[in-house]
């Protein structure tokens, strides 16, 4: 007999017949995410610059996805600058898996760069890669479990794709006011202008690299959001020496309202 058909006091069994479900929509969720990772590890991409005269010639500067048709890739827009450069320093690309530890450079071009979402669509050259499908993000709720991958810490654990679990610990404003009219600046004044908008904030530690990479629902692949450090941090990411354990993802609507704008 199911401990969910015993005869219990009402609110018990009420009890009991919860503690199971959440138990096994978790273990589905356990047991699902290595063959989910698998299919989606082709479509996440590194992001990054190419110069021949420099050392190393490539610089990683964060994770992307491949959407649409295959040759789009959505990355967050400040990975298009260099730390530090007021310009991007060498030839935009982005490295495609061809095999387990394999990658092929593709020249990039910007089609799109939303600021105010730190978003960007790129189109990259060459056949297309297997694209990762968008989820409803409208529908994504606090508590939620889910996975984000990309490529932590600018290569230096090797350009090896990771994956991490996270858990929709808030869903909040992406810019409040400033307390104070002196602290505002002019990114928090084009905020209060245009409006806000939702982030969802997990509980899982990112790292430099991982901006741009797809947030996830650890079952059915499908994208729910964008990873981003620059909303947490305010400035370049530096959670290298001091994470936090909380990182932020921008959902996955307002990259498909970016998409919407290349279609006639």
């Amino acid at each position: 007999m199911s401990i969910c058909t015993k005869w219990t006091p009402w609110g018990r069994q009420m009890l009991l017949c919860t503690l199971v479900a959440w138990s096994a929509s978790a273990t589905a969720q356990h047991n699902a995410l290595p063959d989910t990772i698998a299919k989606v590890k082709p479509s996440v991409v590194i992001v990054g610059s190419y110069n021949p005269t420099a050392a190393p010639r490539f610089s990683l500067r964060g994770t992307g996805f491949v959407v649409g048709s295959g040759n789009w890739v959505v990355s967050n827009a400040h990975v298009l600058q260099a730390p530090g450069t007021a310009q991007p320093q060498g030839q935009l690309v982005v490295q495609v898996r061809t095999g387990p530890d394999t990658f092929q450079t593709r020249a990039a071009r910007v089609l799109d760069k939303d600021v105010f979402h730190d978003l960007t669509l790129l189109q990259i050259d060459g056949p297309p890669v297997p694209a990762l499908p968008l989820a409803d993000s409208d529908r994504v709720k606090e508590g939620q479990e889910l996975a984000f991958m990309g490529f932590p810490i600018g290569g230096a654990l090797g350009f090896s794709s990771v994956t991490h679990r996270a858990m929709v610990s808030s869903i909040t404003q992406a810019r409040l006011p400033s307390a104070q009219s002196g602290q505002l600046n002019e990114r928090a004044i084009r905020g209060l202008r245009e409006g806000n908008f939702l982030i969802f904030q997990l509980d899982a530690t990112a790292y430099p690299g991982n901006s741009g990479g797809p947030l996830f629902d650890p079952v059915s692949g499908e994208v729910v959001g964008v990873m981003n450090m620059v909303l947490l941090k305010g400035a370049r990411e530096s959670a290298l020496s001091h994470p936090s354990g909380i990182s932020y993802a921008i959902p996955a609507r307002h990259v498909r309202e970016m998409m919407a704008r290349q279609r006639p």
